[in-house]
């Protein structure tokens, strides 16, 4: 199962049963229509598109957060811990579920298609959310918000789309940075906005800027998939010459659509299934990964009743999450492809998947101690300088860990990798949405310090998790069908 070509499998053993008919396909002379041959400043311009819709996906989840206990009050007449956690984190529930069906359904429809229609249930969600009348209705704006977010698969797809891989490096960087700057940017804009005009103009600018987003989008931008751009091709040329056998490699005895989403939404299951590196590296993932929601959804609590913060200053306070995390690319940038090197190396020059996971451990080790801090230096009263020292830290250490785990699965999993990552974003988004809501019957019970103390405990019982898989990951993999002899 080739995953260069998930759902249009059948196309290879269609240019073989058609070998006799004329295929139509991009001219090898250099080709208009090619994405890969477009100009450099027109591929630039889609990676800003991209970026540009990167920042407000997490400018709009983002701007809620610093004011989501006032929301919920505005709302309800009453606070809601629970309610308020849950408006932050449900939109990566929604998030878990809308790459099931918004990757399948851009490989057979294309991706302006599905990026615009998506663009559209996006702007539809944060409308509704600026009209909510009610907490329930909110969060499930949130949740078809979150949903309806195509950039987190279709930016990476898109970029494979229009550059050869040795010079994807650059478009994937500015993709990675926007959503850090969204995330910078958004609470601290929101939280001014929210002090002076209220909480439903933090929403109305996030429709606002998602319709500028999506009219360049619809404007500007063309199909990069090269299937549909072939198809239609095809389909042109058969009218105009009448010539009923033109066809490119995808058009023959294609399966249904249904068949297609079907095939490819248990895929996914079926691949983790049968993969223990693959459970074992989710499940680390998904929890750590959950501590930038309970990040979120602690901060501006303890910020506001402890140190006395507007929530301005609240909103502010999140740059250093993304100034951390920025630091943590950088670090990841310079030192990932380095270390892999090196041991494949000592290794006698043959490099395993497991050599990405050095710095992968050094974060799992750091994990606890900044968890631990985090939760003690508001609970002992120490400055609020130590604890946005802290929150940067945890930037900087879960770009630490997620960047090499994201890149231990690609070169785990390879055709197979698109599945395993889909597993590891599910995982990610369940713990991100779930768990922060222990949080509250936690630190009631112990006290923040002595609660996050648990916490702590518990990151220090997972660093066995990722030594294991290096350890024994290039044993582990030889017992999948998936990640044999990769």
């Amino acid at each position: 199962m080739d995953e260069t070509q998930p759902l249009l499998g059948h196309a290879i053993e269609d240019e073989q049963r058609y070998a006799d008919r004329p295929l139509v396909d991009f001219d090898p002379n250099g080709d208009p229509d090619n994405p890969m041959e477009w100009s450099k400043a027109y591929k630039m311009g889609v990676v800003a598109l991209l970026g540009f819709m990167a920042f407000t996906v997490t400018f709009t989840c983002i701007g809620v957060v610093p004011v989501a206990d006032r929301i919920v009050f505005d709302l309800e007449g009453k606070e809601s811990k629970s309610a308020s956690i849950l408006l932050v984190t449900v939109w990566e529930l929604g998030e878990a579920a809308g790459p099931l069906l918004i990757a399948p359904l851009s490989e057979i429809y294309g991706r302006y298609l599905i990026f615009n229609v998506a663009n559209l249930i996006f702007i539809l969600g944060v409308v509704l959310a600026a009209l909510s009348p009610t907490t329930g209705l909110l969060i499930f704006s949130r949740f078809l918000t979150g949903f309806a977010v195509a950039s987190n698969v279709l930016n990476p797809a898109i970029i494979g789309d229009i550059f050869p891989s040795e010079s994807r490096g650059s478009g994937m960087s500015l993709v990675m940075l926007a959503p850090l700057i969204g995330g910078a940017v958004g609470p601290a804009i929101s939280g001014a906005i929210a002090e002076k005009l209220g909480w439903r103009k933090i929403l109305w600018i996030s429709a606002a800027v998602a319709i500028v987003c999506e009219t360049l989008f619809f404007i500007l931008l063309r199909e990069t998939y090269k299937v549909p751009i072939l198809q239609r091709r095809a389909a042109r040329l058969r009218k105009e010459t009448k010539d009923e056998s033109l066809t490119c490699a995808w058009d023959a005895e294609k399966p249904s659509a249904w068949l297609t989403l079907q095939t490819s939404i248990t895929r996914p299951l079926v691949v983790m299934l049968h993969s223990s590196v693959l459970q074992l590296m989710s499940i680390y993932g998904g929890m750590v990964f959950a501590f930038y929601y309970i990040l979120a959804t602690t901060l501006p609590g303890i910020l506001s009743t402890t140190y006395g913060f507007s929530p301005a200053l609240v909103g502010t306070s999140f740059l250093a999450f993304s100034i951390g995390a920025t630091f943590g690319i950088i670090v990841c940038n310079l030192l990932l492809d380095k270390i892999y090197i090196k041991l494949g190396k000592s290794n006698g020059g043959t490099a395993h998947p497991e050599f990405r996971l050095p710095i992968l451990i050094g974060g799992a080790v750091l994990m606890p101690v900044i968890v631990a801090l985090y939760g003690w230096t508001p609970y002992a009263g120490w400055s609020v300088y130590l604890l946005l020292f802290i929150v940067a830290l945890l930037g900087f250490d879960l770009l630490l860990i997620t960047v090499p785990l994201a890149s231990y699965i690609v070169d785990s999993f390879g055709l197979y990798s698109a599945s395993a990552m889909t597993m590891f974003f599910l995982a990610r988004c369940l713990g991100g949405t779930l768990l922060p809501l222990a949080i509250p019957p936690l630190t009631n019970a112990l006290g923040l310090g002595y609660g996050f103390l648990v916490l702590a405990a518990i990151c220090l019982a997972l660093i066995p998790l990722p030594v294991l898989v290096m350890r024994y990951g290039p044993h582990w993999r030889q017992n999948s069908t998936y990640t044999k002899n990769v």
